[in-house]
């Protein structure tokens, strides 16, 4: 037995403050300070008094009422030196641990028990944790005057320990007894607590009669701040201890933004924006030239954020060092316990009582323990602390990258965006994927630092234990790292590819669902399905690379220190079994611990390498981005300036609340619309003295790219105050002539000259232009409701409001929608028609206080109803009523009698400019081809009879109910369904995880389940084998030494056995670590593929309806955010989750096998695990959801601001929109940081929970060994195991929490696949479809009634009509009358429940859809492009000819255009045609059904986007090219289907009319008649 463990057995009578075993302990014969039980006792006072003096004031003064009442956060202070204070206590409390260890250790010395050696250390324990309670309330309650009882107990504890000290010193007690060297820190300790106090007082209570009061900081006086951080004491900090009540109410009520309130002013983006502003202007101020390369971007971050990085790398080493002690504790503990020495070191006796060194106070197994666990609580903290201010400062860097590339945006060219040279997705690219790179380089970056320290002391601790061998050990890994290296750098390559293939991929997803109306019409989805397919299957190719490179890391971290420890220990055997460094179990044991240390820097090399890899790039990309060209910069006199900075940031975040922005500012914003009135005279004035000119351009010569130039020789005015039109063929420059006014286009001579704003000249006599009211030629929006859009953050004026909507006859919309002007149009206005959004748009530029507008071609999507309407009472009353500015480029020539001045323009410059009686007598040829086209009759009778015909069917709610192609009725089901996806949060069922497994098959499920159980199995069996195999070693050795051998060879103990089994364990455990890995990653490629295999198929198939009723961001999410996931994240989430969980089953298992009494203290433990991992679940998953639910806002401002660029500079709200970004990320970055500070909650609780089981399981050894001799192998092995429990409970929780979220992919997926798709088949098959049908194009339509879905009202009711083979058939009505529906129900596009289309003797019902949509061909009012070739545009089944398409591009008027182009019809077309005008994709989806030339051809209102003069050419080479052939026109302007053989008038879903054009005509009262007499 262990004599110096073991206490002797005393009675209770013995046992006394002083001891009794010793006659001389009361003694004070030589003075009472010569007594060490006196010297003991005098140490009790201090501790006595403090609890005395301050239980009373915290249990009945404000410390009880603190208690009842929450004591808000906006009174929290902290007194100068709080941090210090609370380390001083936390370093004070753990010497008075050791202090108690002491004591207990030295008491075994004595024959009864001496409760002064110990006693005073628990008091002062106790006085600690009161004195720092004590001082929290004083802090909290902010009466820094009872801190005198502080000061006072601070006195006395250090004069007592200071005359204790000098009283050893006096009796020759020094630094090599451990009590003295533990007094001498709490004299320093007490010293240094006091001084503290003394700092407190002075400064604010003794000598100065004015005292300064400390207040809170800023934020914490803003109760919206609820990230506390940055501002509680250090033990709240350390343990998140303030993030109880957050995480325990996430069950009570969801998180949202409103819960997690504001980000501190420290955080927020303008803050850290501000600083990396300051560092790039100082590096910019460094270099004599533009710095080139990635450097200086490196400096300044340096700069910037350098800071908190170091204290992350000092913490992290710090915890580094502090983990060492796990493997030296269990190494010492497992070495005494089965050292056959057990009696401990002598002691020394002076004054009375025994002193015993620091080798004796550390042989102690027990005290081994307490270190141990006070290392571990440490250790974790630290760690965690690393952790935090790294992701913290990663935050930062994001925050200020994605703001600096905002303000970057703001400056961007136009012409980088409409070239091609950078596209959105790049944009969106850099900031959603590069900044989070250099985020996640930040996290890491503290590891390049620490991995080193760490490698180093891990290798020279493994040659203290192992000699030689540990070397070869060492080397065997260092050289399996490059091979580990190779596979990450292969696999970082795998991951590269796969992303080119998966951005390929979206692309093409996204055109596909862009255009699936257009691809189901032509029967063209199999060719795109096909090459979405095709491109899965090369991003399948490189996921299998990715999947392989995947399973061999998994495998190598698994398999590499298997194959170390073997070397090692075979090694070791066979040098070192007769030494003093053969194996043990301490050595074994001890040694295996260095190892799971020694690993981990090891296996994060590739990862750190991999990151700052992808740091580099990103840099590199960042800087290639800020070098980008910028227009010319002109400076809003209200931009923001860096003096009114902190004004602004405590008022940019609002992001919950922007709904009500509007209307909290409403009285600012009417002074500021008085003001404008004001300034509005002013201007007047003095534009009368400028000639009545409010913009000029002269000598202009403009361009987009370099090299060739767009605008020549542009000589123009822009009278003040009146009607300037623009007009001109397709492609002559109207749109550019007005970018480049707006200064959009890149100058390359002459100068713009804008008189709108008074006194503001500058150089060259240029003056810089005001807002402009802009409606570009495609509508953009904002994801925003309809008022925000229209208001655009003008102040609201109800009774203007209300006028804008009458004349752009909105009313009648608002009313459909289900929450009215306060429905959220979505993105890109996706639940609005294409003449919604315009008539937005119009809007928006209307209300503006502006005093120019600039309307480009904003009647294409109108029809002429709605264009009369606007052009009347909109700009010829409304605007010229406010005397307004307004230049409107259309294609509308019938308007040129109401323009005051008109500007022609023909190949890119200013053919003539003038009113129309000038044009008429200076270019009278022009004059009469224009009087040609317009053939406008100005009646204003009729007009007026239109206007009124108009309102009463706008305004009739059966109409709006039956709408078709502009308002498909489902705007709530798209609001709902938005709703909840982005606030889904109860418990993801976990059928979800059952439904992912499923297509996996039984096969592989079977082995994936079978290897990972049976690999786990091994690893513990070899852990076992090594645990019997050391401790027989040493009872070979007690063998050999009762027995006296003298004999080497009798002596030798055989390793072979141990040796052979050992080795066949680890080999074998090696190769079931590479099958579970391969089989995890198969599993998961297997489940990926079909599952967006079965997704495609089902979205293809799916009727219309889907997509009408669903955002289209929704369903292409499900490609690309959900489709990821399934890719790559959940087999690693689900690998790691059984692996940490069948590790921390074995790891249980092994201690409770080794002592059998941990099963009582691991239910309180699994209790605690249980309502922590209860608690974190919810939390994080509503917080991982708000995340993803703030980074689409936020990515969706990117996208919006580019695309709408032209617009926002035009209006100069770029400081406005600056501003949404700040809110944006600010409520992005609080998510983030609360997710993060949850994580953090739950390891520091997981890691002391952890700290306990490492306790308890000692202890426990410990006893078991030394009073049942349990083997010090088994010791050894559960101690091992206790050591790594927290690491796996850490994981269990957080993949449990992870794999939540992302099986909630999986179910979003699995719910589209449930979709019922369109019926394909039809009862006819292809064999019986007669050849080259429908020969004829006879339509003949029995009663037919049709529904876009079941559930919907009919939008055709018993329509009757018969077309005849060659005819030529026009169908007119207002918006809602059915028109569209009627052309969709051609194609069995529509639910038809009653009647027949019979089509040359056969009915539609019967074929299928593939050949029925292939046979004819249809020109759609929104023209659709793909990127790709024009061939590939024009004919994308590859049959026709050359000639054949060179053909059709003749008819359409794109020979010359198409022939001018780089490679003919081998140009290519950029993403949605960007990189022609809106006229010329028109042209080419007229191209296209030239090109199929069936004999069935329907046009939706094809030439919208056209010119008069070329839809003339173009109506009469239709009627040229398809004389044989049946036409069925769609038109919104009557006059295009005058020329019609047949007319058909609907109305609510009704034929009304049905006859000949000129039949109707003569009928005055016919509503054809009335049509046509409103479009002359």
């Amino acid at each position: 037995m262990m004599r110096g463990y073991r206490p002797s057995p005393v009675s209770n009578s013995t046992l006394s403050f002083c001891g009794t075993d010793n006659s001389s302990a009361y003694k004070v014969d030589n003075g009472l300070l010569n007594n060490g039980c006196f010297l003991d006792a005098l140490g009790v006072v201090p501790h006595v008094f403090l609890l005395f003096s301050t239980f009373p004031i915290l249990f009945i003064g404000w410390g009880s009422q603190s208690s009842k009442v929450h004591i808000h956060h906006s009174t929290w202070l902290h007194f100068p030196g709080h941090n210090f204070r609370w380390l001083l206590t936390t370093i004070l409390l753990f010497v008075l641990v050791c202090e108690i260890a002491e004591g207990i250790v030295s008491d075994g010395f004595n024959q009864s028990r001496h409760l002064h050696l110990y006693m005073p250390a628990g008091l002062g324990i106790l006085a600690a944790i009161t004195s720092i309670v004590y001082y929290h309330n004083i802090e909290t309650s902010n009466f820094p005057k009872l801190l005198i009882a502080l000061l006072i107990y601070w006195i006395l504890a250090f004069v007592t320990k200071t005359i204790k000290i000098i009283k050893y010193d006096d009796h020759g007690i020094g630094l090599r007894h451990i009590r003295f060297c533990i007094t001498g820190l709490l004299v320093l300790l007490y010293g240094l607590l006091l001084g503290v106090e003394v700092n407190v007082i002075l400064r604010r209570y003794v000598w100065f009669p004015q005292s300064t009061k400390v207040k809170p900081p800023d934020d914490l006086q803003d109760l919206g701040v609820r990230f506390l951080q940055p501002f509680v004491n250090l033990l709240s900090k350390s343990t998140y201890w303030w993030m109880n009540t957050f995480i325990t109410s996430a069950h009570q009520r969801p998180i949202d933004l409103k819960t997690i309130g504001k980000l501190p002013i420290s955080m927020r983006a303008l803050t850290n924006y501000q600083k990396l502003r300051k560092a790039f202007d100082t590096q910019m101020e460094k270099c004599a030239v533009p710095p080139k390369g990635s450097g200086w971007i490196w400096h300044a971050l340096r700069q910037a954020f350098g800071g908190p990085l170091v204290l992350s790398i000092t913490f992290r080493v710090m915890a580094d060092l502090l983990g060492f002690a796990g493997p030296l504790c269990i190494s010492g503990i497992v070495h005494h316990i089965s050292s056959d020495n057990h009696t401990a070191l002598p002691s020394v006796k002076l004054l009375g009582v025994h002193f015993i060194s620091s080798e004796a106070f550390l042989a102690n197994a027990y005290v081994l323990v307490v270190l141990l666990f006070l290392a571990l609580l440490l250790q974790r903290t630290f760690l965690h602390a690393s952790y935090y201010v790294a992701i913290e400062t990663g935050i930062k860097l994001r925050a200020a990258i994605q703001t600096k590339i905002y303000n970057k945006i703001m400056r961007l060219c136009t012409s980088n965006m409409s070239m091609g040279d950078m596209t959105t997705a790049q944009i969106c690219s850099l900031v959603a994927c590069d900044t989070n790179h250099l985020m996640w380089f930040f996290f890491l970056c503290p590891n390049l630092w620490a991995m080193p320290v760490q490698i180093v002391i891990g290798v020279l601790l493994l040659y203290y234990l192992l000699g030689v061998s540990a070397l070869i050990g060492a080397t065997v890994i260092a050289v399996l790292a490059p091979l580990q290296y190779f596979v990450a750098t292969r696999l970082s390559r795998a991951q590269k590819s796969t992303l080119e293939h998966t951005g390929e991929r979206l692309k093409k997803t996204n055109e596909l669902l862009r255009g699936i109306k257009l691809l189901k019409l032509y029967a063209w989805e199999h060719i795109f399905r096909s090459s979405v397919e095709e491109t899965r299957r090369r991003e399948l190719t490189n996921l299998r690379t990715f999947a392989l490179y995947t399973s061999l890391s998994i495998f190598m971290n698994a398999a590499i220190p298997i194959a170390a420890v073997l070397t090692i220990f075979v090694v070791h055997v066979h040098v070192h079994s007769a030494t003093d460094f053969d194996l043990s179990p301490a050595v074994a044991f001890g040694s295996l611990s260095l190892f799971h240390i020694l690993v981990t820097p090891l296996f994060l090399l590739s990862s750190v390498l991999h990151s700052t890899v992808k740091a580099l790039v990103s840099v590199q990309k960042l800087s290639e981005f800020l070098g980008s060209a910028e227009i010319e910069i002109e400076h809003d006199p209200t931009a923001q300036t860096p003096a009114n900075n902190n004004a602004n940031i405590k008022s940019v975040y609002a992001l919950q609340l922007q709904a009500k922005l509007v209307n909290r500012k409403n009285k600012a914003k009417q002074d500021v619309y008085r003001n404008f009135q004001r300034e509005d005279q002013e201007l007047r004035q003095t534009s009368s003295q400028e000639e009545e000119v409010c913009m000029k351009i002269v000598n202009g010569c403009f361009t987009w790219t370099q090299g060739c130039t767009t605008l020549n020789n542009i000589d123009i005015k822009v009278p003040f105050g009146q009607l300037t039109v623009i007009v001109g063929q397709v492609g002559s420059g109207k749109s550019s002539l007005l970018l480049a006014a707006l200064g959009e286009m890149q100058k390359i001579s002459g100068s713009i000259i804008w008189n709108s704003l008074p006194k503001t000249d500058s150089e060259d006599n240029v003056r810089k232009r005001g807002s402009v009211a802009y409606v570009s030629q495609r509508p953009w929006l904002l994801n925003a409701t309809v008022e925000e859009n229209i208001l655009f953050d003008s102040a609201p004026n109800e009774k203007r409001y209300k006028d804008v909507i009458e004349v752009c006859q909105l009313q009648p919309d608002i009313h459909t929608l289900p929450q009215g002007d306060q429905t959220v149009i979505g993105e890109r206005g996706i639940i609005l028609s294409g003449g919604q959004r315009q008539r937005i748009s119009i809007a928006r530029a209307l209300y503006q206080h502006t005093n120019v507008v600039f309307l480009d071609d904003p009647f294409s999507a109108l029809d002429i109803h709605l264009s009369d309407h606007l052009m009347h009472e909109g700009i010829l009353k409304f605007l010229r009523q406010e005397k307004r500015t307004v230049v409107l480029v259309t294609h509308k020539l019938q308007y040129l009698p109401n323009a005051d001045w008109i500007i022609a323009m023909r190949d890119g410059t200013a053919q003539t400019q003038g009113s129309l009686k000038d044009i008429q007598f200076a270019e009278p040829e022009l004059f009469e081809q224009w009087r040609t086209l317009m053939n406008r009759q100005n009646k204003e009778n009729s007009t007026e009879l239109k206007r009124k015909s108009f309102r009463r069917a706008m305004y009739s709610r059966d109409t709006l109910a039956t709408e078709d192609e502009d308002e498909d009725g489902s705007t709530t089901t798209d609001e709902d369904s938005l709703r909840a996806e982005l606030r889904h949060r109860t418990t993801i069922p976990w059928s979800s995880f059952a439904t992912y497994l499923r297509p996996a098959g039984l096969l592989l499920l079977s082995l994936l389940v079978l290897s990972q159980l049976t690999k786990h199995s091994l690893m513990v069996a070899i852990d076992f084998w090594l645990a019997h195999w050391t401790s027989q070693v040493i009872a070979a050795q007690m063998e050999s030494v009762e027995r006296n051998c003298t004999v080497t060879r009798d002596c030798e103990f055989s390793h072979s056995s141990y040796l052979q089994v050992f080795c066949v364990l680890c080999a074998l455990g090696i190769v079931l670590c590479l099958v579970t890995s391969l089989a995890v990653e198969w599993t998961g490629l297997r489940v990926a593929r079909e599952l967006h295999c079965s997704l495609l198929r089902i979205i293809v198939l799916a009727p219309m309806r889907l997509f009408e009723t669903t955002p289209l961001g929704n369903i292409l999410n499900r490609f690309s955010t959900d489709t990821n996931t399934i890719d790559q994240h959940i087999p690693v989430t689900m690998e790691c989750l059984s692996r940490s969980t069948l590790l921390c089953l074995s790891a249980v298992g092994v201690i409770s096998y080794v002592t059998p009494v941990f099963l009582i203290a691991l239910l309180p433990l699994a209790i605690a695990c249980y309502f922590i991992q209860k608690y974190f679940r919810v939390a994080s998953r509503d917080l991982q959801q708000l995340e993803d639910s703030t980074e689409m806002p936020l990515l969706s401002h990117y996208s919006q601001t580019v695309e709408g660029l032209t617009t926002i500079r035009a209006f100069r709200h770029e400081q406005r929109f600056k501003k949404k970004l700040l809110e944006y990320t600010d409520a992005n970055n609080i998510s983030s940081l609360f997710l993060m500070a949850a994580n953090r909650w739950l390891e520091v609780r997981m890691e002391y929970i952890g700290a306990f089981v490492v306790l308890i399981a000692a202890v426990a050894s410990i006893s078991n060994a030394l009073y049942r001799q349990l083997s010090a192998g088994l010791v050894g092995l559960g101690l091992t195991y206790a050591l790594m429990v927290s690491n796996y409970l850490n994981w269990i929780v957080r993949n449990l929490a992870d794999l939540e979220v992302q099986l909630g992919c999986v179910k979003r997926v699995n719910s589209l696949l449930h979709t019922q798709p369109e019926n394909y088949e039809g009862l006819m098959t292809t064999a019986q479809i007669p050849a080259g049908w429908p020969k004829y194009g006879e339509i003949q339509i029995k009663n037919l009634s049709v529904r876009y879905d079941s559930t919907l009202k009919p939008v055709l009711r018993h329509v009757n009509a018969h077309i005849k083979p060659g005819q030529k058939v026009g169908i007119c009505g207002r918006t809602g009358s059915g028109k569209s529906s009627f052309s969709l129900a051609l194609f069995s596009m529509l639910d038809t429940f009653e009647g027949e289309i019979i089509i040359d003797g056969i009915d539609i019902a019967k074929l299928p859809l593939q050949t029925l949509r292939s046979k004819f061909s249809i020109i759609l009012q929104e023209p659709v492009l793909f990127s790709g070739s024009i061939r590939f545009n024009l004919d994308p089944e590859r049959k026709a000819t050359d000639q054949m398409l060179w053909e059709a591009l003749e008819i359409a008027q794109l020979l010359s255009v198409v022939k001018a182009l780089p490679g003919g019809l081998d140009a290519m077309v950029t993403e949605g045609g960007e990189n022609f005008s809106q006229g010329q994709r028109q042209l080419f989806c007229l191209a296209r059904a030239f090109v199929r030339k069936s004999s069935i051809l329907i046009m939706d209102e094809a030439t919208a986007s056209i010119d008069m003069a070329t839809e003339s050419i173009l109506q009469k080479v239709v009627m040229t090219a398809f004389a044989d052939r049946t036409v069925v026109t769609i038109a919104h302007r009557v006059h295009t289907i005058l020329g019609s053989d047949v007319v058909i008038v609907m109305k609510h879903g009704a034929i009304l009319e049905y006859d000949q054009p000129d039949v109707l005509l003569e009928q005055k009262d016919s509503v054809f008649s009335a049509f046509v007499r409103a479009d002359k």
